[in-house]
C-alpha cells in the first residue's frame, strides 16, 4: 500500500518525511488556507521538491480549464512524473482525465460517492480512484462499502488504477484500508505519529528499559551531585544547614578520616525536635544520629541497590567507596527511572 502525507503544514510534512518511507503528499486549497498560505504557487513549487510524489487540484469549469490549469502548474517547473492532478468527480472532469492521460499526466479522481463514478475514471484511465471516507461517514454513507467494491471493480476487470483511502479520521481507518485491500492511504499527520502508540506496547517497552536500567547502572551513575557530609563532632544545626543546601533529606556523618560513622535525616530532625524540642539544634549530631547505617558501594548495580531499599524500607542508602560517602541514593531517585513504584 502506497503512504502518503494528507497535508500542507511544511513543519508537519518535514517531520513526516524523516520518517524515510513517506510515498508522497496529498494537499487541497482547504489545506493551504488553513495553514495560512496566499502564495499557492509558490508553495506547491516548494512541496514539489520537498516530496516523492505530489497530489494537487487541478479545478476548472469544462474539461479544456481543467487541462489548461495542469499545463500551467507544471509550467512552474513541476515534474509530470512527480505529479498527479487531483480532479473532482464530473463529466467535464472524467473528459479532463482522458485528455491529461493521453499526454501521459498523472491524474486522481476524487470526491467519488459512488460505483457508477469510480467506474467513469476507471474507463476513463484515471491513476487514482479517491474515495473521502471519513467526510462520506459524516454524512451517513457506507464509505467502506463503497471503497471495497471499487478495489473488487479494480481486481475483476484489470484497470490499472489504484484505490486511494482518504479523509482518514482515526487509526481504525488504516486498519479499515488494510483489510479492504486500498491500494493507497493518505492520512493526516496528527492521525499518523499515532500509529505506533498502544498503552500495552509502552509499559512493555517501560518494563524493558527498567530492567535493563537495573542490570547495567551502576549507582553512581544515578546519585546526585551534592554529597552533603558532616563530622560527628559538629551540631545538629550543622546538618541541617547541610540538608537545605544539597535539597537532600539526609546527611551522612563522618569521622576524622572520613570514614562513614552514621546518618541523620529529616525523619531524625522531626522526631527529635518532638520529643526533646529545639535545644537538640545545638548538640552534637553524634549523638541523635543513626549509627552504622546502611550503605552501598558506588560500583553496584542499581538491582542491588534497589533491593535493599525495598527489604530495609528505608528511603536513603549512603554511597560508599572505599568506606568513605561519595554520595545518597534516595528513593525517589529510582522512583524517577520507574526502577521502584
Amino acid at each position: 500500500m502506497e503512504f502518503f502525507l494528507d497535508s500542507a503544514n511544511f513543519e508537519e510534512i518535514e517531520e513526516a518525511l524523516k520518517l524515510g518511507f513517506i510515498d508522497g503528499v496529498t494537499t487541497t486549497p482547504t489545506f493551504m488556507h488553513l495553514n495560512g498560505l496566499t502564495d499557492v504557487d509558490g508553495a506547491i513549487v516548494k512541496l514539489s521538491k520537498m516530496v516523492p510524489v505530489l497530489m494537487i487540484e487541478a479545478l476548472g469549469e469544462k474539461a479544456e480549464d481543467i487541462v489548461a490549469e495542469a499545463h500551467r502548474q507544471l509550467a512552474l517547473g513541476l515534474d509530470k512524473k512527480k505529479t498527479v492532478f487531483k480532479i473532482p468527480v464530473s463529466m467535464e472532469g472524467i473528459r479532463a482525465c482522458k485528455m491529461l492521460r493521453d499526454e501521459d499526466i498523472m491524474v486522481n479522481i476524487h470526491l467519488v460517492y459512488n460505483i457508477q463514478q469510480a467506474l467513469l475514471a476507471l474507463t476513463a484511465g484515471a491513476n487514482y480512484v479517491c474515495v473521502l471516507v471519513g467526510r462520506m461517514q459524516d454524512q451517513g454513507h457506507n464509505a467502506l462499502e463503497l471503497a471495497s467494491d471499487i478495489v473488487d471493480t479494480i481486481n475483476h476487470y484489470g484497470y490499472d488504477s489504484k484505490l486511494m483511502f482518504s479523509s482518514v479520521r482515526h487509526a481504525e481507518h488504516i486498519r479499515n484500508a488494510m483489510l479492504l485491500g486500498a491500494h493507497n492511504i493518505t492520512i493526516p499527520w496528527k492521525v499518523m505519529k499515532k500509529l505506533a502508540d498502544n498503552n500495552f506496547t509502552k509499559v512493555g517497552t517501560d518494563q524493558f528499559v527498567a530492567d535493563t536500567r537495573m542490570i547495567t547502572m551502576q549507582v553512581k551513575e544515578v546519585i546526585s551531585d551534592h554529597n552533603p557530609v558532616i563530622e560527628k563532632s559538629a551540631i545538629v544545626m550543622d546538618a541541617l544547614i547541610k540538608m537545605s543546601e544539597s535539597g537532600l533529606g539526609a546527611v551522612s556523618v563522618v569521622d576524622g578520616d572520613g570514614k562513614l560513622e552514621g546518618i541523620f535525616t529529616d525523619g531524625d530532625l522531626r522526631r527529635q525536635l518532638r520529643n526533646n524540642g529545639q535545644d537538640i539544634l545545638h548538640e552534637q549530631i553524634e549523638k541523635h544520629m543513626t549509627a552504622n547505617p546502611l550503605s552501598i558501594d558506588s560500583k553496584a548495580m542499581l538491582k542491588e541497590a534497589a533491593a535493599l531499599i525495598e527489604e530495609s524500607q528505608v528511603d536513603n542508602l549512603v554511597v560508599v567507596k572505599e568506606g568513605k560517602p561519595v554520595g545518597m541514593l534516595d528513593v525517589q531517585d529510582l522512583v524517577k527511572l520507574d526502577l521502584l513504584k
